[in-house]
C-alpha cells in the first residue's frame, strides 16, 4: 500500500516484488539499443570519411605507390649491404656470366662461409645448353633454382649474391622442377610434367631461361631418355634459349659430342672408401655415376637391400644376360638350415660320385660319349 504510483510491478518472486520506474525503463531502452546505434553511428561516419577521401584517390594512389617502392628499394639496398651483393651488368646481348654466385635464400640460412659459390657462363651463341648430370643429393637442383633467381633479382633490379655477373636480359623464365599429379584432374605425374614441358617448348624464345629438372623420369628408362634426349635437340636447334638441364640419364653427356653448343657439367664428389663427400662445386665435364645406392644407405635402408642392390648394380654394369638376353642376376643367399644325414644315397647321388671318378683326360671323344649315354640311362632309371 506503501508504493508510490509511479513504480510499476515487473516480477513477483517467493519473498518479495520487483518494481521498474517509467525513468530506469528509459535508461534500459537505451542500454539495450546502444550496441545497434553504435554499429550504425560507425557506419555513417564511414561513409563520411569515404566521401571525403575519394577526392583524394589519386594523390593517395600515387603516394602508397612511391612508399611501397620507397620500402622495396631500401630492403634490397639494406639486404646488398649486409651480404656483400654486387651489382650486376644488365645488356642486351645473350650472355649469362655469373662468378661465385650464391642462392639468396641458403645464403642468408647457412651463412657466408658455409655456402658453396659456383659459376655460370653461358654466351648465348655458342654455349647456350647445359647439361648437369651428378649424385643424388649432390646440389644439381639447388644450382639451378639458383641461377633462375639470381636472373630474376638482377632484372627487378636488385644487387645479387655473387662476385661478379653479366646478364642478357631475359623475356621469360621457364621452369619443369619437382614432381606432382594433379588426382581432381585424372593427370598423373608424368602427364603434368609433359604438360609443363609442351608450355615451354611452345612459347620459349631464344630469350628466355629454361630450368629442366629431371625430364622424363616419369616413365620407363628407354622412353624418358628419348624424350629428354629429344627435347634438348629441339631447344638447342629451333628454340635457341639459354637452358640449364639437370638429369640422372647420363646418355644425355653424348648430345655434347653432337653438337658443339651443348657442355656438359656434373657436381663434383670425392669416394672415400665406401664414404662419398658431396663438394657441392659444378665443374666440367660429364659423370657416368649416380651413387643411388650410397643416398639410400645414408637415408637408413635396411643393410640388407643395401648389399642385394649392390650385387644388382654389378650385374647390370657388367651387362651380365642371360639366353634370353635379360639381365641376369645373383641368386639370393638363403639362410643355411641344419644338414642331415639321408637314409638312402639317390640315384643323382651316385652319378655324381662316378663323373667325379672319371678320366677325363684319358678318355677319346667316343668313350666319352658313350659313358655320358650310359650316365643318362642311370638317371632315367634304366
Amino acid at each position: 500500500d506503501n508504493i508510490p504510483q509511479a513504480y510499476i510491478r515487473k516480477q513477483t518472486i517467493k519473498n518479495a516484488e520487483r518494481f521498474i520506474t517509467p525513468e530506469l525503463k528509459e535508461y534500459e531502452t537505451k542500454v539495450l539499443t546502444a550496441d545497434e546505434r553504435a554499429q550504425d553511428l560507425e557506419y555513417d561516419l564511414f561513409l563520411q570519411i569515404r566521401e571525403q577521401v575519394s577526392a583524394y584517390t589519386a594523390r593517395l594512389q600515387k603516394t602508397s605507390e612511391s612508399i611501397a617502392a620507397l620500402d622495396v628499394l631500401s630492403t634490397l639496398a639494406n639486404l646488398a649491404a649486409e651480404n656483400r651483393y654486387v651489382m650486376p651488368e644488365i645488356t642486351d646481348d645473350l650472355e649469362l656470366k655469373i662468378l661465385d654466385g650464391r642462392h639468396p635464400v641458403l645464403d642468408r640460412r647457412l651463412g657466408v662461409e658455409s655456402f658453396v659459390p659456383n659459376d655460370i657462363h653461358l654466351d648465348g651463341t655458342r654455349d647456350t645448353i647445359m647439361v648437369i648430370t651428378g649424385p643424388n643429393m649432390a646440389g644439381k637442383s639447388t644450382y639451378i633454382r639458383q641461377i633462375a633467381l639470381l636472373v630474376l633479382m638482377a632484372q627487378t633490379g636488385s644487387f645479387i649474391p655473387a662476385k661478379e655477373a653479366v646478364i642478357g636480359t631475359v623475356d621469360r623464365i621457364f621452369t619443369r622442377v619437382g614432381a606432382s599429379d594433379e588426382l581432381s584432374r585424372g593427370q598423373s605425374t608424368f602427364m603434368v610434367e609433359m604438360n609443363e614441358t609442351a608450355n615451354i617448348l611452345n612459347n620459349a624464345t631464344e630469350r628466355s631461361l629454361i630450368i629442366l629438372d629431371e625430364v622424363g623420369r616419369g616413365t620407363s628408362t628407354f622412353d624418358g631418355v628419348s624424350i629428354a634426349w629429344a627435347i634438348t635437340e629441339y631447344i638447342y636447334q629451333r628454340i635457341h634459349a639459354r637452358t640449364l638441364f639437370a638429369t640422372h640419364y647420363h646418355e644425355l653427356t653424348e648430345l655434347a659430342l653432337l653438337f658443339p653448343g651443348i657442355k656438359n657439367f656434373n657436381i663434383a664428389v670425392r669416394e672415400w672408401g665406401e664414404e662419398i663427400v658431396f663438394l657441392r662445386k659444378i665443374v666440367e665435364g660429364g659423370t657416368d655415376k649416380s651413387y643411388g645406392i650410397h643416398v639410400a644407405r645414408l637415408a637408413g635402408v635396411p643393410k640388407e637391400i643395401i648389399q642385394r642392390a649392390r650385387i644388382i648394380l654389378n650385374n647390370l654394369e657388367a651387362a651380365t644376360l642371360d639366353v634370353n638376353g635379360k639381365p641376369k642376376f645373383a641368386p639370393l643367399k638363403t639362410i643355411k638350415q641344419p644338414t642331415q644325414l639321408k637314409l638312402f644315397v639317390s640315384r643323382q647321388d651316385k652319378v655324381i660320385e662316378e663323373i667325379k671318378k672319371l678320366d677325363i683326360s684319358g678318355m677319346s671323344p667316343l668313350d666319352a660319349l658313350n659313358k655320358l649315354d650310359e650316365l643318362k640311362k642311370k638317371l632315367e632309371g634304366d
